[in-house]
Order: structure tokens, then sequence, then C-alpha cells
């Protein structure tokens, strides 16, 4: 192999490496505001951490609520994601929502304006949403220097396409930046069984 051929192997090889990303399946789960968490939890509550996610600063809460549907269905164990946030939201995969009797809209974390009322049971206490439950769009966590080196914006709409042996390729996934995100993509349970897509997938961002 020519020394020019080798460094263009090299430079393709790398565009393919530096575009891999790494894909989590985030089942049902709820973020909570402190004044709503002691509604649920008690006066002076805090969450405690089972253990940490993927994202620094973040983990998944011994805490665990009730969330109770239109239609009554129930949803137990409902798991709180910490830290507290200064919005209280549902994320539901639609099967989940259709389960509990909800249509539920694709956004953004944060995005809950003019989404449906749920009801949330925890051990001290129940709470009445008048919005705040969602199907998370999909999208893919990275930093702004991950960014620059994929080639992507904040914002942005990408493909990303799954690798292994009954791949798959996701669009419209949106690219959310932060200076202390790691590279990862989100997806929901409905998603991932969709696509037969386990622990340890890999994605690459087109």
């Amino acid at each position: 192999m020519t020394g020019d051929l080798r460094q263009r192997v090299e430079q393709a090889v790398r565009h393919v490496v530096d575009r891999l990303v790494p894909i989590n399946v985030s089942a049902r789960h709820m973020h909570v505001r402190a004044d709503h968490l002691e509604v649920l939890f008690g006066p002076g509550v805090q969450l405690t951490k089972l253990r940490d996610l993927y994202q620094p600063g973040e983990f998944a809460a011994n805490e665990t609520v009730s969330v109770v549907g239109p239609n009554r269905r129930v949803f137990e164990r409902v798991r709180i994601l910490g830290p507290v946030r200064s919005i209280t939201q549902v994320e539901l995969s639609y099967n989940d929502g259709r389960y509990i009797g909800l249509e539920l809209p694709a956004r953004i974390s944060g995005d809950i304006e003019g989404t449906a009322p749920i009801v949330l049971i925890g051990p001290r206490g129940t709470l009445q949403l008048h919005q705040g439950v969602i199907r998370a769009l999909r999208h893919v966590h990275m930093s702004p220097a991950e960014g620059a080196r994929i080639g992507v914006t904040n914002g942005q709409m990408v493909q990303v396409k799954t690798v292994g042996p009954m791949s798959v390729t996701f669009h419209n996934v949106k690219v959310r930046m932060g200076e202390t995100l790691r590279l990862e993509m989100h997806i929901d349970t409905d998603e991932a069984n969709a696509a037969g897509l386990g622990t340890h997938t890999l994605g690459l961002v087109l």
C-alpha cells in the first residue's frame, strides 16, 4: 500500500470512528421540581442516588412514584431521575401513553406547554399535574467540541444509522449540545424494540 493510499484509508477510518455514538435506551421515568418532590415524599426530602447515569451529574434515584392515566390505568414504580429540575415532567413511550389513555406529543425535554395532565402518587402525597407528559423526541447529546468534530450544530436534525445485523436509520434526531454533555444518543423503549437494539449499541451520525 502506497503512502498516499494509506493516508486516504486512515482518513476514511477516522471519519467513521469520529461519528460513532453510543445509543442508550431510556425507559419511562420522570423529572421533578423540589416543591413537587416534597408534596410526593414529604417536607425536606431530597433525592437519594441509586446509580449514576452516563451524563455527568445525572443519576437514577431510589425514589419512585405511581403514574395514573385518565383511564385510571397505573404505572407503578416510575423512577425519578436526579437532580431536581425547574419543571416536573413524565417521559413515556408511545405505547405507554396509549396504555394509560394518552396521545403523547414527541417533544424535547422541558417543552411541556400544552401537554396532557397526569396524576402522580408518592408515599406521602398525590400531585395533579395540569401538563407535563411527553414522549421524548429522539436526540443525541454532545459537547461543542464533539459537535465540531462530527460537523453538526446545536439544534440540528441528523440521521443516525445503527451498527449491527439489524441495522436501521433513525431520522429526525435532534442535536443537543452543552459544555458538560457527553456523546450519547437517547431513544425510548418502543424505538429500541422496533429496531432490535439492546445494550452497548453504537450508531453512526450521517
